[in-house]
């Protein structure tokens, strides 16, 4: 399962815009993506209300994960990975604000 943990850098968390932003970005990459953090069950990433109804504020961390069997037939896990590492590094730049 190709998992990565990122440091949200919204100064607003991924609420609004960049909620929008980053499940818009979790869609084009056609990934099952699940985000989640500490205290809560992971949720659809794909998903703009789950994302912004879970409370992902600026500084904490979040997990983001794609279960191996639910990996469109198109996709290897490398390049599953490399989706991940992306929108990884979306949340860490903080472009998604």
């Amino acid at each position: 399962m190709p998992v990565r943990k990122a440091i949200v850098q919204s100064p607003i968390g991924l609420h609004a815009r960049p909620a929008a932003v980053f499940v818009r970005a979790v869609t084009e990459s056609g990934l099952p993506v699940r985000i989640g953090k500490e205290g809560i069950l992971p949720v659809d990433a794909r998903s703009l209300l789950e994302v912004m109804t879970a409370d992902f504020y600026c500084g904490c961390e979040v997990e983001l994960s794609v279960e191996a069997e639910a990996l469109p037939a198109r996709y290897s896990l490398e390049s599953a990975e490399a989706a991940l590492e992306g929108l990884t590094l979306l949340l860490e730049s903080g472009a998604a604000a």
